[in-house]
């Protein structure tokens, strides 16, 4: 899906700082009239976000975002999401601490705590986000969000509606153009491409403070959603055969979340269990047609893909505190299914479409996983401190609609991380991990891509990935002019997920043996009051990955295929002193590394630059509102393709693709406002 231009948030300036930690009042973030938790998260300076990654199970931490000390351990967003629709007047403070100080494994580097009160009283919040492009796409009328929180006796409610992932992409143009492998050219391609996509989750929130010290959390989360994806291209070649081709994808499913946990004190520390249901129908359509205008049968594929995923987690913490140390004991059990029915349908001469046999896209995958950790944490002084996480998972991969036999595995897991903070304005860390990765069972089972016209034939051997990860952070307080942080990383990666052969001539999401990835991301916040300018600062996000694998065809040293190579990211902000208005604009580029199939080469990213400016006034009948102008530099979606007759490394070329699609610029309203 194309990607959506939007401005990025920025950060403020003060700060109560101390050795361990620094913390942010709601009084630092006035200037910017927060609404909601996360309109404060955003701009505190220097501080990156990283919301939760798609983990086995609920594991270790990945989510550098606290609530009241704890994590928010669920799969509908985590503490990012759930800030996003907590009012700002319920925030009492936001604390940066050293991940190493806190007992929760998984986590490294500076981690965002925010604190909240108790007594919420009756607020609401909500967020409109309309968005109309001037070329190809749809208008987005529904993207937002609603949330009211009460409190009636021991019991804490949230009740809230959030649509902010709808999205509208699209590109188009004639800059789509098919070269042979002389460089002639043999045909343009004139276009448009449009995606449009809406969730709204509807979700019930209960905390109750139960006897004693006890407290139960419960959710219930319901998602319908509707996915509505278009391309229509005339086809004009160097000859009579001019053609039209349409690819046309529909889904409309759900998805229905159960979350609980209960916490309580036993002996010397607290026990906590968690459980967690999930369920997901995702039926699709897919239908690509051409149509000749010489006269000849017009071409049609029609792949019907439905599928059933399940995820069931039940899980165990006990953590308590001897001495100097924190220790934490999990344990957890997890099954995880996809039940999937391909369909494939191929259009016949008389307009209709005839069903072909197509087993390899039907099966049922499970995976049964049984995990357990060991954390320990200390300070070995005043400034140093230790945490050590060591654990291993056993699970067993089977599919469930064939005889053969399951596939056990053991995997040892865990971290050591060092937090050292040299000053009060300093702070560092060193991180070694050992991590086990996610697949998507989708990979298991054939799959067709009629937008680019290729088959993943499926690959039941596949495993999960393995990697040793060593990441170091340093963190400086520049005084009144900032923060700046660097972070840097390598990580050696065992069975990492690519494109393998399968059987004689086809291709499938697998495992290649060993693949290593290194680089580094600087962030800053950079205020301008000391040289005159109030209330304006500028935030700063560079990024820069390489990586090595090597290719399963030429036994060369390539990248790894579609990683983000580098990336950058400037976000000016000026609140106007003595009033409600603010203005700024960002500036970003994203380059990604080249994708390798076994049949073609391409790189593919949207831009060079995006870039985009806004106005906002704080206080319209006491709505913030902003307009945004994005994409104002004119980025572009850009394709290079390269597709060969067989595979790469022995084939001759069949064509190439040059893709160069206009985008347009893209406006966008934000409302936000309590109640």
């Amino acid at each position: 899906m194309p990607a959506l231009a939007q401005a990025q948030e920025a950060a403020p300036a003060a700060a109560v700082s101390s050795d361990a930690q620094r913390s942010f009042t709601p009084a630092d973030f006035a200037r910017f009239s927060p609404k909601t938790a996360y309109d404060m998260l955003v701009q505190v300076p220097g501080f990156t976000i990283r919301t939760a990654t798609t983990e086995r199970g609920l594991g270790q931490a990945s989510e550098n975002v606290l609530i009241n000390s704890e994590r928010v351990a669920d799969k509908s967003g985590g503490a990012v999401q759930q800030l996003k629709i907590t009012d700002a007047s319920s925030v009492e403070r936001i604390d940066l601490v050293d991940a190493a100080k806190l007992g929760i494994a998984g986590l490294s580097g500076l981690v965002a705590n925010v604190i909240l009160k108790k007594d919420v009283g009756g607020k609401g919040q909500f967020t409109w986000q309309p968005e109309a492009r001037a070329h190809y796409s749809h208008p987005n009328f529904f993207r937002g969000t609603v949330s009211y929180t009460d409190r009636k006796g021991p019991v804490e409610y949230t009740l809230s509606v959030d649509n902010s992932v709808a999205s509208r992409g699209a590109y188009g143009g004639n800059d789509d153009l098919i070269y042979d492998a002389l460089g002639n050219l043999t045909e343009t391609r004139v276009g448009r491409l449009f995606s449009d996509f809406d969730q709204p989750k509807m979700r019930v929130a209960t905390k109750i403070d139960m006897p004693g010290s006890a407290i139960a959390n419960m959710s219930v989360q319901y998602g319908p959603y509707w996915y509505d994806f278009g391309l229509r291209e005339d086809r004009r070649r160097d000859g009579p055969d001019d053609r039209l081709r349409e690819v046309e994808q529909t889904q409309k499913g759900y998805m229905l979340d159960f979350n609980g946990d209960y916490e309580f004190a036993l002996g010397p520390g607290r026990m906590k269990f968690i459980g967690l249901h999930h369920y997901e129908h995702e039926p699709t359509y897919t239908t690509q047609t051409t149509v000749y205008e010489s006269g000849i049968d017009d071409d049609g594929v029609l792949f019907f893909r439905d599928a059933h995923l399940v995820e069931f987690i039940l899980r165990g913490e006990y953590g308590w505190k001897g001495g100097q140390n924190d220790w934490q004991v999990t344990v957890e059990r997890a099954v995880n299914t996809l039940d999937q029915k391909g369909e494939l349908f191929l259009l016949s001469p008389d307009g209709e479409f005839v069903e072909e046999d197509f087993p390899e896209g039907s099966g049922e995958v499970a995976e049964h996983r049984y995990e357990a950790t060991a954390t320990f944490g200390r300070p070995l002084s005043p400034t140093l401190d230790l945490q050590v996480v060591g654990g291993a998972e056993i699970s067993k991969l089977e599919r469930l609609d064939r005889d053969d036999p399951p596939r056990k595995f053991f995997r040892p897991k865990g971290s050591v991380s060092l937090a050292w903070r040299p000053a009060a304005d300093w702070d560092t860390s060193l991180k070694l991990s050992r991590r086990v990765g996610q697949i998507s069972f989708y990979d298991f089972l054939a799959q067709l891509n009629l937008t680019d016209d290729r088959e993943n034939a499926g690959n039941p051997d596949l495993v999960p990935p393995q990697s040793w990860e060593l990441e170091a952070e340093a963190g400086k307080e520049l005084g009144a002019w900032g923060r700046a942080r660097l972070k840097l990383f390598y990580h050696r990666i065992d069975d990492i997920i690519d494109i393998v052969p399968i059987g004689e001539d086809g291709q499938s999401i697998g495992n290649l043996p060993r693949a290593t990835k290194f680089g580094g991301e600087f962030t800053s916040t950079i205020n301008f009051d000391p040289v005159g300018w109030k209330g304006a600062k500028l935030d700063i996000r560079l990024a820069a990955t390489r990586s090595r694998v090597k290719d399963p065809l030429t036994g060369k040293e390539r990248p790894i295929s579609g990683l983000t190579d580098y990336s950058g990211n400037l976000n000016l902000r000026h609140d106007i002193a003595g009033t409600d208005l603010a203005w700024g604009g960002g500036l970003s580029l994203y380059h990604n590394a080249k994708n390798y199939y076994l049949t073609e080469v391409f790189r593919s990213w949207e831009g060079p630059f995006f870039g985009s400016l806004f106005v906002e006034h704080k206080d319209v009948l006491g709505l913030s509102v902003r307009f945004t102008a994005g994409n104002l530099p004119g980025g572009r979606h850009i394709l290079n393709r390269t597709v060969y007759e067989g595979f790469r490394d022995t084939a001759p070329i069949d064509f190439v693709q040059r893709q160069k699609q206009k985008i347009g610029p893209i406006f966008t309203l934000t409302v936000k406002g309590n109640f």
